[in-house]
């Protein structure tokens, strides 16, 4: 009878590791540093509880980064007080989103009063309802997308005619701006002129007024956590950018998402892309 159980124990045993084994070698995604080195989720945290801004970079529609979103922020805040933020909010509706948070409104009221994105219930509701639960200050960074559209048809001047609400939605006029940042540079060749120089500047409004709603709503101590998409902070510019205009002592990690067939090793062109590139397979199932 004991030699029997011995055995039953022993099956069990190899049948866990058997489980165990399995689970790590299908772990869906790998993390590189800057240089291309391997690193792990462990080493990404302890840099990041140390930062003052994170910027977390995603492909918007890519279901394993919404998921390390939540699960950075979740173990972040057992070490550190948090400000969140995102794009995907637009600063006009900073009071709708407060309301949400504070209970004074609830989730369809909110998808009525303000503009949601497609896919907010599966991607950034848990957040939200993340900050709701544990009273964190989430910030609508974005330039309400009408503005971006003035600046796409008219230039930058075309935000003078605004009026004094419409400006505090936005960066401070005039917006700093640099044509030869590469990644503007590269924006304009990738669509081959299409657009003319009022593009990239298209751009540059969306990364100013979340560069300038992040340092706004800095509060010492704490690690301000903003997510956004991967061409908004990588190569450590555009919001970057802006945001080391009004410090350049400040402390941010970036975090870059990138999709390959190969998770093993990081692809050369995506060497220096930010703190922390993740890399997910291409064929990871996609929220739209």
């Amino acid at each position: 009878m004991l030699i029997m159980m011995k055995k039953i124990l022993f099956l069990v045993f190899c049948t866990i590791l058997s489980f165990s084994l399995t689970a790590q070698n299908g772990v869906p995604y790998k993390i590189f540093s800057a240089k291309a080195k391997k690193t792990n989720y462990k080493k990404m945290l302890k840099k990041i509880s140390k930062a003052d801004i994170v910027l977390f970079g995603e492909h918007h529609n890519n279901s394993i980064i919404h998921w390390l979103q939540l699960a950075v922020t979740k173990d972040a805040e057992k070490s550190r007080k948090l400000t969140l933020g995102a794009e995907m909010f637009e600063a006009d509706n900073q009071i709708q989103l407060n309301d949400y948070l504070a209970g004074k409104i609830d989730k369809k009221a909110l998808d009525t009063l303000a503009r949601l994105w497609p896919n907010y219930k599966t991607d950034y509701k848990p957040l939200v309802d993340f900050a709701k639960e544990n009273k964190v200050k989430f910030i609508a960074t974005n330039v309400p997308r009408r503005n971006a559209k003035i600046v796409f048809k008219k230039g930058f001047e075309g935000l003078d005619s605004l009026s004094t609400k419409e400006k505090s939605w936005i960066a401070p006029l005039p917006i700093k701006y640099d044509k030869n940042l590469p990644g503007y540079v590269k924006m304009l060749a990738m669509m081959g002129g299409h657009g003319g120089d009022n593009l990239p500047k298209a751009q540059a409004i969306k990364d100013a007024t979340m560069g300038y709603f992040i340092h706004k709503n800095l509060e010492k101590g704490k690690l301000f956590i903003h997510y956004n998409g991967s061409y908004h902070s990588d190569n450590y510019e555009a919001i970057g950018w802006y945001l080391k205009k009004y410090n350049p002592e400040l402390k941010i990690v970036t975090i870059s998402t990138v999709e390959q067939k190969d998770l093993k090793r990081l692809g050369k062109e995506e060497k220096n892309l930010a703190d922390f590139i993740i890399v997910v397979p291409e064929d990871m199932t996609k929220t739209y």
